[in-house]
């Protein structure tokens, strides 16, 4: 890792932070619950928008009919051709599911 300072004393890693966020996501087959990671100060939409061609998700669940899970991996690159729609989840929405 090699960091840089500015004459002001800013330094530049070339680490980027992100935060998880929980999201839901539609593919044209599967549901899939986990965390996308964004960049700290960006939106989840900005991930979404990246020229990538798969969604990094983390402790990823696929889950199928009746709601019930197929598997879970620690992670999935989900192919962004094939995403459908994607949910944030918060609190009150998890507590709607119970």
């Amino acid at each position: 890792m090699s960091i840089e300072f500015d004459e002001k004393g800013k330094y530049y890693t070339d680490i980027v932070t992100k935060q998880p966020v929980a999201v839901v996501i539609q593919t044209c087959t599967h549901l899939v619950r986990g965390f996308v990671h964004v960049r700290q100060g960006e939106r989840l939409k900005n991930e979404l928008e990246r020229d990538e061609g798969f969604l990094a998700v983390t402790e990823a669940s696929v889950v199928g009919p009746e709601d019930k899970i197929i598997f879970s991996v620690p992670f999935l690159a989900v192919k962004r051709s094939q995403i459908v729609w994607v949910m944030p989840v918060d609190d009150k929405l998890e507590d709607m599911r119970e």
